[in-house]
């Protein structure tokens, strides 16, 4: 890599040899404070609180036309090895009948309540399991059952019977952690049994576009396959996460680990234990986020809030009577930093708690009551389902240049055409200028132009007269509503030329 850039290599070497010639640098650097000289005690303490969590799934039988497969271990198996070769997978000439065998899965979990048995892990440990079995600090090994699971952020809760002594653990508080804080993770890498990593806090608020709370801890103690559910402990012996996942390009740990906060799992856990499943708080809109340009079209100081593309029918924001293009700016005196935030707040609040809600509207704060609804209940009514469609044909249309696209104004043939309802008015776009501003903002043919400004359009006259109002306004973007095959969604668009 440097011998590509001899430059920088130069560089990175002056760097160094010059270093020595600045001993004031060093002096400067304050030495590492309040570092732990072992962990030694603390794992003593913590360890038989972790257990191994393995589960199986009964796998069909197969016949001579279907080859017997090897148990599903997790990448990286001491066993892995050992059931390819004695099954012949490596170029095994051909299929054989025989009894079915079960697939496996290994990983890890805690004690949170010794007197009932029961166990934290991830739910993707357990996921259609027909049996699990849990092995403690002293290796001997009990069934489990499932009380509850919760795929949105991975999490399981099981329950032992046992007459052993069982040794639970506390929750610690996520929110207090800070970058660069000491952890201590404890797991069951690869099956090894119980292991000890540490590491630092390396991030916070982390969004791996794993499911629709991401809020993760990063840290770069060693975690690896089979750590999945165990615990991340700070200094105090406390949980604060559970260690969920790995950015690796290996298989291993290149110190990139992912931890669920405690302050996000603990409500789940509770209603996983008291209900058997979870119930969220549900508000009824979609949201995106507000940009600095969306934020200068309503004028707003600063991007900040959730903005509301769309209403569902029915829900509670609509019966509180917000709409498209309100920004959420507080929730329950809970200030809405950004889009992200407002999903975990609403779904932590109590179902058929009336809030009081702040949000932004036509230059000014206003307050809204709002009675929330139950998220898990809209899914199964299918008050959160989307049909798509598929557009085919580009109809011929008026060109806006200003912000590179061409649009028609709606009728019965471009309606069946592209799939558009009746209850839905706009202007169609046809196509834009790949190097145009409604190109870069992901604008397409097929697109539907609900309102711009806040104004609704009905034609493409309404629409150009609307741009061209905002650019002699000295306004130095226009907003859209644009309707997507059902998907509601703001759009902000710069305008060539603003003065």
């Amino acid at each position: 890599m440097f011998t590509q850039n001899k430059s920088a290599s130069f560089l990175l070497l002056f760097i160094f040899l010059c270093a020595p010639l600045q001993p004031s640098f060093a002096r400067d650097v304050l030495p590492l404070q309040n570092a732990p000289s072992s962990f030694a005690d603390l794992a003593e303490q913590l360890l038989p609180s972790v257990v191994n969590v393995s589960s199986t799934q009964k796998m069909e039988e197969m016949n001579n036309e279907n080859p017997l497969e090897i148990p599903q271990f997790p990448p990286g198996s001491p066993f892995e090895d050992f059931f390819e070769d004695f099954m012949g997978k490596r170029g095994q000439g051909g299929g054989f009948g025989g009894p079915s065998m079960p697939a496996a899965s290994l990983g890890s979990g805690f004690i949170i309540d010794a007197e009932n048995g029961y166990i934290i892990t991830n739910n993707h440990v357990v996921k259609d399991a027909d049996e699990i079995r849990v092995t403690l600090h002293d290796d001997s090994t009990i069934p489990a059952e499932i009380v509850g699971r919760d795929e949105k952020i991975d999490i399981a809760v099981l329950k032992v019977n046992t007459k052993k002594k069982l040794h639970a653990v506390t929750f610690g508080d996520s929110d207090r952690m800070r970058v660069g804080d000491w952890i201590v993770a404890i797991g069951n890498p690869f099956g090894l049994g119980g292991t000890v990593t540490s590491g630092i806090i390396s991030a916070r608020q982390r969004d791996i576009n794993s499911g629709p709370y991401d809020d993760y801890l990063q840290t770069d103690a060693s975690i690896n396959r089979g750590n999945s559910g165990g615990p991340m402990f700070d200094l105090d012996g406390e949980v604060i996460g559970i260690n969920t996942a790995i950015f690796s390009p290996t298989g291993g740990s290149v110190g990139i680990g992912f931890a669920i906060p405690s302050n996000l799992a603990k409500p789940v856990i509770e209603q996983l234990i008291k209900y058997g499943r979870t119930k969220r708080g549900w508000l009824g809109v979609r949201i995106q986020t507000v940009t600095d340009e969306i934020a200068e079209s309503l004028g707003l100081d600063k991007a900040r809030g959730a903005l509301i593309a769309s209403v569902t029918p029915d829900g509670p924001a609509e019966k509180a009577k917000l709409k498209a293009g309100d920004v959420v700016l507080e929730f329950d005196g809970k200030s809405v930093e950004d889009m992200r935030a407002l999903p975990r707040i609403v779904a932590e609040t109590p179902i058929d708690k009336a809030v009081t809600l702040k949000f932004w509207r036509d230059g000014k704060e206003r307050t809204a009551k709002v009675e929330i609804g139950e998220l898990e209940k809209a899914e199964d009514d299918g008050l959160l389902a989307n049909d798509q469609t598929d557009n085919i044909e580009t109809p011929k249309g008026e060109d806006i240049d200003s912000v590179g696209m061409n649009v028609a104004s709606l009728n019965n043939s471009l309606r069946e055409r592209y799939n558009v309802p009746a209850d839905i008015d706009g202007v169609l776009v046809t196509k834009t200028d790949p190097r145009g501003e409604a190109a870069d903002k992901g604008l397409g043919e097929g697109d539907v132009i609900v309102e711009i400004n806040q104004e609704p359009v009905k034609s493409t006259k309404q629409a150009k007269e609307l741009i061209e109002k905002a650019k002699k306004s000295k306004r130095s973007s226009v907003l859209l509503l644009v309707n997507r095959e059902g998907d509601v969604r703001f759009v902000a668009l710069k305008l060539d030329d603003a003065e």
